[in-house]
């Protein structure tokens, strides 16, 4: 502790940052454990708020306590002590409390330290669970108690912490309980002024008769006696809503300023479209746009004739056409003497990229390369030299783009597919190659509106509803695995029609650790219940060659069903396709089911996709199979998924761009972010934040959000 600085040396800063070690009671022992939780400040003691909120306000009469009740009583300690039983080192601390209405004893099991805490004569308030206990009767067994002085208190004492009114309940950190958080965050609301700085600004406070930041922080942690504990647990009172909304304003605040800031920034050189870049995109053309494509692209080119660099995400449903639209933006950017490199994720989606973006410039003068790991070194002694002279066009990759020896003459666009599989690091390196050129980053899993505005409040966002013409609706089944015949049959009959089809599991092998049907062990009876059609098995344990010999194959029809795991979720086309049996589907998550659902449907012929189930199922897997069953529609599966999963789990990753958030709920408080966000980017664009406010932002942004610091 010799290191920490002194009381002192804090005077004058902002109360929130003083460190914990100055409260009393927190000994070495207890600040390792706040440390560990990451709670080193008064700021970050008073940000983490109750687990819940229980009214232990209204005192029960012990004559009217009934077994089973949990209930608050206040009465007169008549007699205590401490008394042995049969089990060595276990003994109980029992009381007998009384009030004008009757008696009843107290247990305290195994805290032996109470019989210098308790004494008789003392009034205590007691809150906890009420039983029949053999030979004793009625007693309240480990309740919560606090003592209380009978004489009137001192202006400056605080009311009972503990008991006789609402009280905050806080999860455990290590050796450090609930009544000791309590106890702690009362003498650290102590120390906070009432005029201390608030980072909402007043117009709002105003406008929404919100309380300032001090009087929110306590009526938040000691409600008043007007609090109802279900508003309380709803986070639902003004208190708390005006602390959610601060911390969605410094959020977006950080987002907005980004922004603002990189529309400063100037690329090389905006695009200009001539009419010969117009004709050249219609040469590319295999179909005509739906309105959806066509609104995507308009926003995106009038970006890419912008002086700042664009940051733009691309929304778009399964099969709804984001890569044309991508594509035809890259011809723009070539068209201009640019460069475009396009990362995927896998190597699988990116060798998909290659086939259909080859097949749709073939003709043209424009330079395609794939450059992933599986490019060997020879051939990499002369791409990266190509590359690097601006003799190829277009650069389609995988990670593999963002290595150092990976440099570009003059790299004007960045696409990068499936962007939230991406870090934060990686999509910077990859833009890092060019001078400041636009980024498009894509994605086919559909974002619910509140976590677009946090993982991609700083970008605009174009979304491609509908889906192209000729796509056919999808006939969805929810199965149990007792029913497999007949699904076995749809297979079969499928491949007699002369399409094909997808068997998914969800693992390679069996499993001692889970009970699950694997590809491998499952290909073998797949193969003899459809002989004589030929199959072939995919996984991601298979070298590469196989693997490009297993899709040529499958791509080709010579192989009508393919047996794989979920590596086809993502950068399959085949049109011929019309069957998709998911097995185990209740161990799938819902926008991993709607990924698979969508490698069929992709031809005119109709499509079916049997979801298999093995009981027992847990609620939410049923919730899942259920809303594929209803709905076809990516955006209202993905609100779905995130009231199911909730926000934390949505992407699989921390890298994803998501805050960490302490009070904000992005399912409980759309409406909140909503206002966040616009009254931040109002207030940004039109030089209306508060220079104060903004320095805030500036400084808690990274620490508080844990991502890239803003600018």
């Amino acid at each position: 502790m010799a290191d920490l600085p002194s009381r002192a040396e804090h005077e004058g800063r902002d109360p929130l940052q003083t460190p914990l070690q100055f409260l009393k009671g927190v000994g070495p022992r207890k600040a390792a454990d706040l440390r560990k939780a990451g709670l080193h400040m008064l700021q970050d003691l008073l940000y983490r708020f109750p687990l819940r909120y229980e009214d232990r306000s209204r005192l029960q009469p012990i004559i009217s306590v009934r077994p089973g009740q949990t209930v608050a009583i206040s009465g007169e300690v008549l007699q205590c002590h401490l008394q042995h039983t049969r089990r060595s080192n276990f003994r109980l601390f029992t009381a007998l409390v009384q009030d004008a209405s009757g008696q009843v004893q107290v247990v305290w099991p195994n805290q032996a330290f109470l019989k210098d805490v308790i004494r008789p004569h003392q009034h205590v308030v007691l809150y906890g669970r009420a039983e029949l206990w053999g030979t004793r009767g009625l007693q309240l067994t480990d309740p919560e108690f606090e003592v209380v002085d009978t004489a009137p208190a001192a202006p400056e004492a605080p009311a009972p912490l503990h008991t006789g009114r609402i009280v905050p309940v806080y999860e455990r950190i290590g050796t450090v309980s609930g009544n000791v958080q309590r106890r702690l965050v009362w003498q650290a609301l102590q120390m906070l002024p009432d005029d201390m700085f608030d980072p909402v600004p007043e117009e709002l406070l105003r406008r929404h008769q919100w309380p300032g930041r001090t009087d929110a922080l306590r009526a938040t942690h000691f409600p008043q006696p007007s609090a109802t504990v279900d508003d309380l647990n709803a986070f639902a009172t003004p208190a708390q809503r005006r602390l959610v909304f601060e911390e969605f304003f410094v959020f977006q605040s950080g987002l907005a300023l980004r922004r603002h800031r990189n529309l400063q920034i100037r690329k090389a050189k905006p695009v200009v479209v001539s009419e010969a870049t117009r004709t050249a995109a219609r040469a590319v053309l295999p179909f005509p746009l739906t309105t959806g494509q066509r609104e995507a692209l308009r926003e995106i080119v009038a970006d890419q004739q912008r002086p700042w660099p664009m940051q733009r995400l691309l929304q778009g449903d399964v099969g709804a056409g984001k890569t044309i639209v991508a594509l035809l933006a890259a011809v723009v950017a070539i068209e201009d003497g640019g460069q475009v490199a396009l990362m995927a994720p896998t190597e699988i989606l990116a060798e998909q990229h290659m086939r259909s973006i080859t097949r749709m410039l073939d003709g043209t003068r424009y330079r395609v390369a794939l450059l992933s790991g599986r490019v060997g070194a020879a051939a990499r002694r002369t791409l990266l030299p190509a590359i690097a002279r601006g003799e190829v066009d277009l650069v389609i990759g995988t990670h593999a783009l963002v290595q150092e020896q990976v440099t570009f003459r003059a790299l004007t666009l960045v696409v990068i597919d499936e962007q939230h599989r991406f870090g934060v690091m990686q999509r910077g390196e990859l833009a890092a190659k060019g001078l400041h050129p636009d980024v498009l980053m894509m994605t086919a899993t559909p974002i619910p509106r509140t976590l677009a505005l946090t993982a991609c409040g700083d970008m605009e966002v174009s979304v491609i509803t509908g889906l192209p013409p000729g796509r056919q609706p999808i006939r969805t089944l929810v199965t149990p695995d007792a029913r497999r015949d007949e699904v076995y049959r749809l297979l079969r009959d499928a491949l007699t029609e002369g399409r094909q089809a997808y068997v998914v599991y969800p693992l390679v092998e069996e499993s001692e650790k889970v009970d699950l049907r694997a590809a491998t062990a499952m290909y073998e009876e797949l193969a003899q219940v459809c002989a004589p059609f030929r199959a072939a098995l995919l996984h991601g344990r298979m070298k590469g060659d196989e693997k490009d010999a297993v899709m040529r194959a499958f791509s080709s029809g010579e192989v009508p069903l393919l047996v794989s795991t979920s590596v086809v979720e993502v950068g399959v086309d085949v049109p011929n396709a019309t069957l998709m049996v998911v097995e185990h589907a209740e161990r799938f998550g819902l926008s991993q089911l709607h990924q698979l659902r969508g490698r069929v449907g992709r031809g005119v012929h109709p499509s079916t996709c049997v979801l298999v189930y093995q009981s027992p199922w847990s609620p939410d897997a049923q919730q899942r199979l259920s809303a594929m069953a209803s709905t076809q529609d990516g955006f209202v599966l993905a609100e779905r998924d995130l009231q199911i999963r909730g926000p934390g789990d949505f992407f699989g990753t921390r890298q994803s761009g998501l805050p960490q958030l302490r009070a904000g709920d992005l399912l409980r408080d759309a409406d909140l972010l909503e206002l966040a966000h616009t009254e931040a980017r109002v207030r940004i664009e039109t030089g209306h934040l508060v220079p104060a406010i903004e320095q805030y932002v500036l400084q808690v942004w990274d620490r508080q959000f844990g991502l890239i610091a803003v600018g």
